[in-house]
């Protein structure tokens, strides 16, 4: 188990960036790489600079997800500040690319926080703990809704 703050804290940031559907799709991208959307060759658009950048700019998520500039930036910032990607920019374009490596090591640093502290304890199948649902009707919390 990390004991280290600083580790613990990089942990809770990782979590954070995972936490969202949207984010968890784009990392799904960005693991697949450009192949995987049929997003069109950068030099159509005329991005600067020499070769194919590796990575998936971020007017290729907009596309994607059907997603405003400003919605999209914010959640790639969240992953980049994660540690989770990188990013190139070319004169206006901004490319991310999926860091494997810190993908990598963020999740065995899960898998050793929740590790049980003797490894010859068997572990146990994955239980789900969310309360049971009632029959009854759900009623939106939002004050702008009628009741």
């Amino acid at each position: 188990m990390p004991v280290d703050e600083g580790e613990v804290t990089q942990l809770a940031r990782i979590a954070k960036a995972l936490a969202d559907p949207i984010r968890l799709k784009m990392l799904g991208v960005l693991g697949e790489g450009r192949g995987c959307c049929e997003f069109p060759d950068p030099a159509t658009r005329k991005v600067p600079g020499a070769g194919t950048p590796a990575g998936i700019c971020v007017c290729e998520f907009q596309e994607q997800f059907g997603l405003g500039q400003s919605r999209t930036s914010y959640h790639l910032r969240i992953l980049r500040e994660a540690g989770l990607v990188s990013e190139e920019t070319r004169g206006k374009w901004t490319f991310y690319e999926l860091d494997r490596e810190a993908a990598t090591a963020a999740l065995r640093a899960f898998g050793e926080l929740v590790s049980p502290a003797d490894p010859m304890r068997p572990t146990e199948p994955m239980r789900s703990t969310a309360p049971a649902r009632s029959a009854g009707p759900v009623r939106s919390t939002d004050p702008g809704e009628p009741r």
